[in-house]
């Protein structure tokens, strides 16, 4: 062998080793990756579960008015943020004011009426004397005349006539109560006189309904569906004028499957991703696990007791609270993405 022929054989053996080497590395790192992939898979799952079903909720408030009558005011406009106890608007008052007025006056009627039979009543009193005072005269005349009949001074007649005073003048004393007892049921004791009460309660309600033409926000929020909140327009008992988002506290509510529930309880940690902010992510946790299922509280449950039932994976509202105040505005209704640790500590 050449000396040419050996250095071209050292060369090729050079080179064959890390060449085979390499393929063993490979041969062996693939096994291990897959491995290594199928370790870390199984590890994680079924340690989070998550849905897309689920959106930002918020105390939604509707405004009515407690009066029927024309809107005369408005002083708020639609996204406008609002405190409790600022006015958003008026209902004409010209109505209320009159009824107000009628109210008092029939007040001061029913203690006008009062005042008629406590007088009334007393001049009862001073009757029941007079008549007191008359059967005592009339009882001496037939004493007087009974002992001059029984000594025979006297006549008959005189006698009859005596005996008739005194039954008019008892007959007079029985009235005379009579009308008393009658005039004083009229009054009630202590004050408590039902026409009074009744006109002092119709004035409060007329009061009340006149505070009720000025239309106030109950809670804090922004102002919201307020297009029909126009001057003119009436304004109904219960009829929704506008509603008022609240602004004190925001949560989610998530709908997951019924058969990640097992799994899940209070107090487990979870992260929350919003389509609207697609680089948020804010921590949160399950603060409340709905008692019933969506199709179950429907305007329109379902019905399923015929042969065509299909069953239907149902899902369950679960309540995810914020741990901290989002740093984003939270607008009630806003999709969002929930993930649940389930397994594996907070």
């Amino acid at each position: 062998m050449t000396a040419v022929a050996a250095v071209a054989q050292d060369v090729n053996e050079s080179v064959a080793e890390p060449k085979g080497k390499r393929r063993l590395v490979v041969m062996l790192s693939v096994p291990l990756m897959i491995a290594a992939v199928g370790l870390y898979f199984w590890l994680v799952s079924g340690a989070t579960v998550s849905t897309d079903n689920a959106y930002v909720k918020q105390d939604v408030t509707a405004i009515s008015t407690q009066v029927n009558g024309p809107v005369s005011a408005v002083y708020v406009r639609e996204n406008q943020h609002v405190n409790r106890g600022d006015i958003l608007y008026r209902i004409d008052p010209a109505p209320f004011e009159a009824a107000l007025h009628a109210a008092q006056a029939q007040l001061a009627a029913a203690r006008l009426q009062t005042n008629q039979l406590e007088v009334q009543a007393a001049g009862t009193t001073a009757d029941i004397r007079g008549s007191e005072a008359n059967l005592a005269i009339m009882r001496r005349a037939y004493e007087r005349q009974a002992a001059l009949m029984k000594d025979g001074f006297t006549t008959k007649a005189a006698y009859d006539d005596a005996l008739n005073d005194m039954t008019e003048a008892q007959t007079d004393l029985a009235n005379a109560r009579a009308k008393s007892n009658n005039a004083s049921a009229a009054i009630a004791p202590a004050g408590n006189q039902p026409q009074i009460a009744a006109a002092l309660a119709a004035v409060e309600k007329a009061r009340l309904d006149l505070q009720h033409t000025v239309v106030r926000a109950p809670t804090s929020g922004i102002v919201a569906q307020s297009d029909r909140l126009l001057v003119g327009q009436a304004a109904l008992v219960g009829v929704s004028m506008l509603s008022i988002v609240g602004d004190q506290q925001a949560w989610i509510e998530a709908n997951f499957k019924e058969g990640d529930l097992a799994r899940m309880t209070r107090g487990q940690s979870a992260e929350i991703e919003f389509d609207a902010y697609p680089d948020l992510k804010i921590k949160g946790h399950v603060a409340s696990i709905g008692s019933g299922t969506g199709s179950e509280f429907s305007v329109l449950p379902a019905q399923n007791a015929n042969g065509n039932w299909v069953k239907v994976t149902q899902r369950v509202p679960v309540r995810i609270a914020f741990d901290k105040t989002p740093p984003r505005e939270m607008i009630a209704g806003l999709s969002s993405t929930v993930t649940v640790r389930v397994r594996g500590g907070n």
